[in-house]
């Protein structure tokens, strides 16, 4: 059991938080404070081989695998885990395309994401159905050649930045509702699809989110991912594997917070003494520590057994659930430990505190990765 990084990984490590710092760090403050979408940073990422990284090379990735992409998330999300998201998010909704879709498809659609010039979106959440999947309503309609699409997508990521959308969709309605759904790639410029721009974010303000109407949206038959009538099962697997890369935006964000904390706590005085000094400074740094090291551990061995061909998909819950205790109590803490100053956008633990939360929420709920781990481990 090696548990040491390749030459390759600690390279490309190095590479993206340097590319981080370089990036993110003198406009990190501006996107947050105005919402804004940062595609110059993705298009020089994409240049240096950081979007879609674990897409295989012959569809225009870096080939370096679910471990690879996760380690990228880690150091972006140091940084900025809004910004980071915009690079590494920008191929939301291609793991379906990778995973299912056609040679024709993944020629097509992965290597301009790749590059940095186009954005995907996965576009399944509505209004009224999140973390319930079977709940989705929007329909496809066989009309010739053609599905005529209508519904609401909400809270889309790269909502009204991307290029395309791989959609879920009912279209098979007669069917059983796990049998009812399926995966449609939408063009955003396509007549009928409205797509607004959700506001007011408490975290991640740079990434783009969205409402999208579909009204009378109509896409080629060809543009089915896979099977119709496996899209539920399909997007579960694809949560399954970008679970891992939202877990590694905790780690990031968790690695961030105790260096600053550590830093803050050596230098700050009080009653004559370093904060670093007391019993307590030293029990929240040492919680801290010893969650980001468990965590990343889970994150690792999901993202290396994916890689493998030997995905663990219970493990993968495991590091979603994890990432958001992580990173909400590092975030908690670290703004405890900075006192006052945590309280003000002049130290960036404030931000990370209002980024963190999200982690408990997308990409499946704290509740749902319990019911999926806890499932699991009854039918072992």
């Amino acid at each position: 059991m090696d548990f040491e990084l390749t030459e390759e990984l600690k390279m490309l490590k190095d590479m993206a938080y340097k590319f981080a710092v370089a990036e993110f760090t003198s406009i990190s403050k501006e996107c947050d404070e105005h919402e804004k979408y940062t595609p110059e940073v993705r298009k020089k990422a994409g240049e240096n081989g950081l979007v879609g990284a674990w897409v295989p090379e012959a569809y225009g990735g870096a080939g370096a695998g679910i471990l690879g992409n996760s380690i990228i998330t880690e150091e972006l999300s140091k940084v900025d885990m809004g910004i980071g998201l915009n690079v590494v998010a920008a191929t939301f909704g291609c793991e379906s395309i990778i995973q299912y879709g056609t040679e024709e498809q993944k020629k097509t659609y992965l290597p301009p994401v790749c590059a940095g010039d186009k954005v995907s979106a996965g576009a399944f959440t509505e209004p009224n159905a999140g973390t319930d999947v079977a709940g989705y309503k929007t329909r496809a309609v066989k009309d010739g050649s053609d599905y005529v699409i209508n519904g609401n997508k909400m809270f889309i990521t790269n909502g009204t930045v991307c290029d395309f959308m791989v959609t879920q969709c009912i279209t098979n309605p007669e069917e059983k509702k796990h049998n009812s759904f399926s995966l449609i790639i939408i063009p955003a410029d396509a007549k009928g699809v409205t797509r607004n721009k959700i506001h007011g974010k408490m975290g991640i303000r740079s990434s783009d989110t969205a409402e999208i109407a579909l009204e009378d949206v109509r896409v080629p038959q060809a543009n089915l991912v896979g099977k119709e009538g496996r899209g539920f099962i399909q997007l579960m697997h694809f949560f399954d594997t970008t679970r891992v890369m939202v877990s590694a935006q905790g780690l990031g964000l968790s690695e961030a917070c105790l260096e600053t904390s550590i830093k803050y706590v050596k230098e700050r005085t009080a009653f004559g003494m370093p904060l670093g000094g007391f019993q307590m400074t030293q029990k929240k740094l040492t919680e801290m520590a010893i969650m980001i090291e468990a965590l990343r551990g889970l994150i690792y061995k999901s993202a290396w057994l994916i890689d493998e061909g030997r995905p663990d998909y219970h493990l993968a819950a495991m590091a979603k659930f994890y990432s958001g205790q992580t990173a909400v109590f590092c975030a908690n803490a670290g703004v405890e430990l900075h006192g006052g100053y945590g309280y003000i956008d002049e130290y960036s633990v404030q931000k990370w505190y209002r980024d963190a939360k999200i982690l408990e929420l997308y990409e499946g709920t704290k509740e749902a990765e319990i019911m999926t781990i806890g499932r699991t481990l009854q039918t072992k």
